[in-house]
């Protein structure tokens, strides 16, 4: 099954508004917030600037660049309608916003035209994400910021012993909801040879125990998946998501995600 968020824009409407659901809910996961906050402390695009979120789903992002950014005009882009139309219900608040639909591989502005582009858990799901860096890179200003901040995925556990059954839905959904589950091992190659010079790159750990409520998320829709498949039975993948309730419950649940940001200005 190819990654959803590779053609969101094809796949159901009701599915759409389930996965918008759930990026809300990541939006409010506090470890999640934490690291979003870890590298919007370090961008300083000058006032008045123009900021642009590529792939920007709900516009949880985005909210957070327009408000620390609140000197700035953000735009988001994403291809998902269902997706752009709930991030302009949230963001009645923000004079300095837009949302728009849009391929973050063929944009539809103006060369040289942004100060900072940010791509947050974006490219793991675009194939050849290099054109979504040069596509990118054409809109940004000599000198301009591009942000990226994405999951290494094949870290992502839940694991508390060998053959534990939560992480294999953990892994199926890793397998089927990522395009490229190795891409933050490979960005610092893809940014040199697109024409960024990457001036920080650092990682962030994601761990949740009986508050993550976010990954219960990727172990639920994991099952779902196994059972979809038919690798195990509709009863077994209830079995799983009960075990995950039972852990949280009983403070014996772990979860880790690492995660990369970069840094990078176009040369």
């Amino acid at each position: 099954m190819p990654d959803p968020y590779s053609h969101i824009a094809t796949t159901e409407t009701s599915f759409q508004e389930q996965l918008a659901e759930i990026l809300e809910l990541r939006a409010t996961d506090a470890r999640q917030q934490e690291m979003l906050q870890e590298y919007l402390s370090e961008l300083d695009p000058p006032a008045g600037g123009k900021v642009i979120e590529i792939g920007c789903g709900t516009g949880a992002v985005t909210r957070a660049l327009a408000s620390v950014l609140n000197t700035c005009t953000v735009t988001g882009v994403d291809p998902s309608p269902v997706f752009i139309q709930k991030a302009n219900e949230l963001s009645d608040a923000y004079a300095n916003l837009e949302f728009v639909v849009g391929d973050g591989r063929q944009l539809d502005f103006e060369a040289q035209s942004f100060d900072l582009a940010v791509f947050h858990t974006t490219l793991c799901h675009i194939p050849k994400p290099e054109t979504a860096i040069q596509e990118a890179n054409r809109i940004l200003k000599p000198g301009g910021t591009l942000v990226i901040f994405d999951g290494d995925y094949v870290t992502g556990t839940v694991a508390i012993e060998e053959f534990d059954p939560l992480q294999i839905a953990v892994d199926k959904m890793i397998h089927n909801y990522v395009e490229n589950k190795w891409f933050c091992r490979q960005l610092p190659k893809v940014l040199h040879t697109n024409g960024f010079e990457t001036k920080r790159f650092r990682s962030h750990g994601y761990t949740g125990t009986r508050d993550s409520v976010y990954m219960q998320t990727i172990l639920a829709r994991g099952a779902d998946l196994l059972a979809l498949t038919g690798t195990v039975s509709a009863a077994h993948a209830e079995a799983i998501k009960n075990e995950a309730r039972r852990r949280m419950e009983q403070d014996e649940f772990f979860s880790h995600i690492s995660y990369v940001s970069a840094i990078a200005v176009k040369v």
